[in-house]
């Protein structure tokens, strides 16, 4: 696996560092050289299988397209709402935490806030629903897809607000979730997803909210433990909610929902 990783590196580095002849103009500058960092057992070979599909479609907007094509348009007076995001919220069963909404699942695992940037049209805005309900950024802070800034992630934060604001979508925003390293499975995870990094996000996201009047969904603090970190008892991995978890943040997602759609 790490040769097929290295030829991968190889072929990206060749790829991304060809210049123009000498006698041609090119205003931007030679591309940088990265060294691929080993992703572990389990993340490695799941991203080197990854990065050449990413390299073809890197928003994967391919994923939910045959489902958006055979969603019907929204019945008069539905309230459609769409939870767009990552793992977390592609593992959310929100059949059996909103029993009876019309609420529609547009999660895919290990997604950054720039993937969900490029799909947002077609899995936000096509669909035609009232609401969005927008977990990201965890991803982004951990880099396994893309290195990116808290000045980035917020960027496209607001860029989806934009979007959704262009559409007549109303907006929450839940959060970025506690996370721990409690358990085996978790032993890299507050290493990786700094704590105090998480706070600091969700600090800016709450004053964009309250500055723009979108909902906010505040998961943090729910399943934060006296440590700072996520309640043993809500996850085994460090980072994804159990059920119970999930039983915690149906309401709170559906409290700022209700308050946003009863804005004019």
């Amino acid at each position: 696996m790490k040769t097929a990783l290295s030829i991968l590196t190889l072929a990206l580095l060749v790829a991304g560092t060809a210049q123009a002849a000498p006698d041609e103009y090119q205003s931007a500058p030679q591309r940088r050289t990265v060294m691929e960092k080993d992703w572990g057992p389990w993340l490695g070979p799941f991203r080197a299988r990854l990065v050449p599909s990413l390299m073809q479609d890197f928003g994967e907007r391919y994923l939910y397209a045959p489902a958006n094509a055979a969603l019907p348009a929204p019945r008069p007076g539905e309230r459609r709402v769409v939870f767009l995001g990552d793992s977390i919220t592609d593992r959310w069963n929100l059949a059996a935490s909103f029993p009876g909404k019309p609420y529609i699942n547009r999660g895919i695992g290990s997604q950054v806030t720039a993937q969900m940037l490029l799909r947002f049209h077609q899995d936000v805005v096509a669909l035609h629903p009232r609401a969005v309900v927008i977990l990201a950024g965890i991803n982004d802070v951990q880099g396994f897809m893309q290195q990116e800034t808290p000045e980035q992630i917020e960027s496209n934060w607001e860029a989806m607000a934009d979007l959704a604001d262009a559409h007549d979508i109303k907006l929450v925003f839940g959060s970025i979730l506690p996370v721990n390293n409690y358990t085996k499975a978790a032993s890299n995870v507050v290493k990786e997803r700094k704590p105090e990094e998480l706070a600091a996000l969700n600090a800016w996201l709450r004053a964009f909210c309250a500055r723009r009047g979108y909902g906010y969904a505040d998961y943090h603090t729910a399943l934060v433990d006296r440590n700072g970190l996520m309640a043993a008892a809500y996850t085994q991995d460090g980072v994804h909610p159990l059920d119970n978890g999930y039983a915690v943040m149906a309401p709170i997602a559906e409290r700022a929902i209700d308050q946003v759609l009863q804005k004019k």
